[in-house]
């Protein structure tokens, strides 16, 4: 039921995305369905959870997760891509969404192959998808704030502020829908930020990093949101682009167990 829970998440998003019925504007409409695909995000979550929790997982589940998945993390962004920018010509935008939803698809299938039953779960190969669609939904929902924050009440500055950010998503979220299609089929090792925070003892940088999340949820409102997961999803690449070049200093290596060192799995 939690896996089909996504699944309508994902069509309900769609639905409002296009609907011409609904008594909302556009920007509104767009906030309800970036709001569909992370309650989407929460099904996803504790689908998963209860299937390891209660060892009830199946090859049904799993194939009916990926299925869910392609709609609700898919399917729905590139439709609010479709809805949401019309500075780049139709058919750039429509492409864009296309290469958006075939790299969702190349990551499921990919988790689906290669992820064994007996995995950890304490890392993806690759951006997830979740995370992935989690970013667009989360530029659509800062939008309403960006408006409000677009008006004389906040002063000059912060309105121009605004009114310049409002422009600059109409090119900044399509664009951002390229790289993460291909952070999505990339070999980069991200962390399972949620089972990081339910195992063990937590590291100084992860304690770090919840403080800077929650400082800026209180500092920007919906804004921290497109920042939180694009620091997620670029973080990574940037890091090792920084390593290449020597700017930074490579991470040390995991733990070696028995002779291998240990690897992380990937995840839809």
């Amino acid at each position: 039921m939690l896996t089909l829970g996504n699944g309508v998440c994902g069509m309900a998003s769609i639905a409002v995305a296009v609907s011409v019925n609904l008594p909302w504007e556009n920007d509104q409409k767009l906030f309800i369905a970036g709001v569909l695909i992370f309650i989407g995000m929460v099904f996803d979550a504790l689908d998963g959870s209860a299937a390891r929790m209660t060892n009830q997982s199946s090859q049904f589940g799993a194939e009916l997760d990926s299925l869910c998945d392609a709609i609700t993390f898919g399917a729905a962004p590139a439709v609010i891509l479709w809805r949401y920018s019309d500075v780049f010509p139709h058919r750039l935008s429509w492409a864009i969404g296309v290469v958006f939803t075939l790299c969702v698809l190349m990551r499921l299938a990919r988790f689906n192959v290669e992820t064994e039953e007996d995995d950890p779960h304490d890392g993806f190969e690759g951006l997830p998808s979740p995370a992935a669609a989690g970013t667009i939904a989360a530029f659509v929902i800062s939008i309403p704030h960006l408006h409000s924050l677009a008006t004389p009440d906040y002063g000059d500055r912060i309105q121009s502020l605004a009114l310049n950010g409002l422009v600059a998503f109409q090119y900044v979220v399509p664009l951002t829908a390229l790289a993460l299609a291909y952070l999505m089929v990339s070999r980069f090792r991200y962390p399972h930020v949620v089972q990081q925070w339910l195992r063990g003892r937590k590291a100084p940088h992860q304690i770090g990093q919840a403080l800077f999340a929650i400082g800026g949820v209180f500092l920007f409102n919906e804004l921290a949101l497109p920042l939180a997961l694009c620091f997620y999803a670029f973080s990574v690449p940037l890091r090792y682009l920084a390593e290449r070049i020597g700017l930074m200093r490579p991470a040390a290596p995991k733990p070696v167990v028995g002779g291998e060192t240990e690897s992380s799995p990937s995840d839809g």
